[in-house]
């Protein structure tokens, strides 16, 4: 049962309102955020750098962000908003978090890229490597998508094999071989794929049902000794938050091992955040490979993909398979991550019950309102991660998620948006919380939903 929902003096000033909700916004018209945008136009398709942000799934035009704090986010016309996407997931500590900046001001002192190797880079490692056991050996990279196409290459060329297996509503990045049914902005726009993948790339990739053992099995028995792997979000986020079935990230580890295909966990939204060892330390899974990012770079570019040393060491220069980055390593994404790591190795034991606490009272309490509202919604979380979708029936793969009512994500989204909440612009991607959420920001999203729902 969520908390009595008394207003808080402390939601009034995050967000500076008066009034009733019912009879004005919250938030100033988005005049500066507007003509930002117009100009953003003039140079990048849709006038933005990565195609959710367009709010084409929710309709309205995106606010300009000038600066963030906390769990706050502040627009080009003066408003505030309750932050409900982290930045896609690293902002575990909240924006801005003082040690992290200090980290990022010192290194930059010392130089801000070296293309060459620096003590930072294994100091990284050893926290991660304390954080997964399962990842002997690693490579940064600067991105998950550059984690998850070299960690399918690196398989490939452990195995000799080519096929590999992803799940449908699963999103790793952008690289060929990955944008077959994947979900993410890809789901959000509606594309079964994308335009400019050679037939001859998506081939090779097999696009199952999530949390569906027997279509895996299936796939083995139809490409006997040719998988040469099984890449999965160990709880999905990018067709919203999908948690795994009892049994199922066991079920895909044995059959992993019995068809001589290698595992790979894609925890670049689960690692660190579900747990301080990811989804595999929840879910007591060890794969092959893991990929990671997001929280690993304190909200720097940053991602890595390692696992079991054996498998690691084909990569050049020691092996065959080639794999290169300049700004891999980079000092200032160094810093800003050991900073965070540092910080949830600590602090572990008050971060993840806070997380989850607020997190269920957050999710929980909205779910609880739509009951009360009469509105047909299907709360899925997971620890400091989770979806509302707009279905009475239960979302266990990306074909029950499809079934949302995404016009009612939409509506709902936009009153959000006046009452100053922040949600992630698409009903298929995951909502996060950070440990910069408290009381005030827990009154102020429920109200909102209140009335957001009640209308």
């Amino acid at each position: 049962m969520p908390r009595k929902r008394a207003r808080l003096a402390a939601a009034d000033e995050t967000l500076s309102y008066t009034g009733s909700m019912r009879s004005e916004s919250r938030i100033k018209p988005h005049v500066q955020s507007l003509n930002l945008e117009r100009r953003a136009e003039q140079f990048f398709p849709g006038g933005v750098n990565s195609p959710v942000r367009a709010f084409c799934a929710v309709g309205g035009h995106p606010p300009f962000v000038v600066r963030a704090e906390g769990a706050t986010l502040f627009d080009a016309d003066g408003n505030r908003y309750v932050d409900l996407f982290g930045s896609w997931g690293p902002m575990i500590l909240g924006h801005a978090f003082p040690p992290v900046v200090e980290a990022i001001r010192e290194a930059a002192g010392r130089g801000t890229s070296f293309g060459a190797s620096h003590a930072g880079e294994a100091n990284l490692a050893e926290l991660v490597r304390r954080c997964f056991p399962s990842v002997e050996k690693m490579r940064f990279v600067s991105s998950g998508t550059e984690a998850c196409m070299s960690a399918i290459r690196l398989a490939r060329g452990f195995t000799g094999r080519n096929f590999i297996i992803k799940f449908e509503g699963c999103y790793h990045g952008h690289a060929d071989a990955l944008l077959v049914k994947a979900g993410s902005g890809v789901a959000t726009f509606g594309i079964p794929g994308s335009a400019g993948v050679p037939a001859e790339t998506a081939q090779h990739t097999l696009a199952l049902p999530y949390n569906n053992l027997a279509a895996v099995e299936a796939a083995f028995a139809a490409h006997p000794s040719q998988i040469a792997c099984i890449l999965v979000e160990p709880v999905v986020g990018n067709a919203g938050t999908i948690p795994p079935a009892p049994g199922y990230l066991a079920g895909l580890r044995r059959i992993a091992t019995e068809q001589g295909a290698l595992l790979i966990l894609d925890e670049v939204m689960t690692g660190f955040r579900l747990s301080l060892g990811g989804a595999q330390q929840l879910y007591g899974v060890t794969p092959d490979l893991t990929t990671l990012g997001k929280v690993l770079g304190g909200g720097l570019p940053c991602g890595t993909f390692g696992g079991r040393a054996d498998v690691m060491n084909l990569l050049a220069p020691l092996g065959p398979v080639y794999q290169a980055g300049t700004l891999s390593g980079n000092p200032l994404a160094m810093a800003a991550g050991i900073a965070t790591i540092t910080h949830l190795i600590e602090r572990q034991s008050e971060i993840y019950p806070q997380l989850e606490r607020v997190t269920g009272e957050i999710a929980e309490g909205v779910a609880e309102l739509a009951r009360e509202a009469g509105v047909p919604l299907t709360t899925n979380r997971v620890g400091s991660m989770f979806t509302w979708f707009f279905t009475a029936g239960p979302v266990t793969d990306f074909a029950s998620a499809s079934a949302s009512d995404s016009e009612a994500f939409a509506r709902f989204h936009r009153r959000m948006m006046q009452a100053g909440v922040w949600l992630p612009p698409s009903q298929y991607e995951a909502a996060f919380v950070s440990t910069a959420h408290g009381e005030a920001e827990v009154e102020l999203i429920l109200e909102a939903a209140r009335e957001a729902l009640a209308e």
